[in-house]
């Protein structure tokens, strides 16, 4: 059993509640996206946000482009189930330039890093993906090469390394990727 529950709206695994953004959650996503340590991931796809009213825009524009999707794409909040603080987000969407590929991408509060939640996050989207009843069947993240926490979060979500490409936002990237096979596969413990 992976501890996923997917409703209409949200998903849920054992420590998370991953829900639709709100006006109301600028405060909270500042502390994501107006982060140095998280933006300089992000640009040029995203520049680090710099105040409350800019944040309220950013939200404004994804919630209206959620609005239009139809799952398994979407932009989640994350949450932590116990105390409802919201800790990061994570998206599943087209990449550019061609749209064809579908990428999870995450964004942590650096207070929430090293405790396994992006990856459960990334865990749980990419169980809603394959389970939507969509011809999916894989994913991919793209992660900058310098990017060590992006990569192996890409690895604990059980994605595997397949190269790297400049195709993608005009960068280079290293892609990892995730296919509906390969999920909740048990992996060889390493020898030493």
């Amino acid at each position: 059993m992976h501890g996923v529950i997917i409703e209409e709206s949200s998903i849920h695994t054992p420590r998370l509640t991953l829900r639709p953004w709100t006006l109301q959650d600028a405060p909270a996503a500042l502390a994501i996206y107006g982060t140095p340590d998280v933006s300089r991931w992000l640009a040029p796809a995203m520049q680090q946000v710099p105040d409350i009213p800019a944040m309220e825009e950013i939200l404004e524009r994804w919630i209206s482009e959620c609005d239009g999707r139809d799952l398994p794409e979407g932009r989640w909040a994350i949450e932590l189930r116990e105390t409802g603080e919201l800790v990061g987000g994570i998206a599943l969407l087209p990449m550019p330039p061609y749209h064809g590929d579908l990428e999870i991408a995450w964004q942590l509060a650096p207070r929430a890093w090293g405790k396994g939640l992006a990856a459960e996050a990334g865990h749980a989207v990419a169980h809603q993906a394959f389970e939507s009843g969509a011809l999916i069947d894989e994913l991919f993240a793209v992660v900058r090469p310098r990017n060590v926490r992006g990569a192996a979060t890409a690895k604990s979500v059980g994605m595997e390394w397949v190269g790297e490409t400049d195709k993608y936002y005009d960068l280079q990237l290293q892609v990892y990727r995730l296919r509906k096979a390969d999920l909740d596969v048990p992996t060889e413990p390493r020898r030493s």
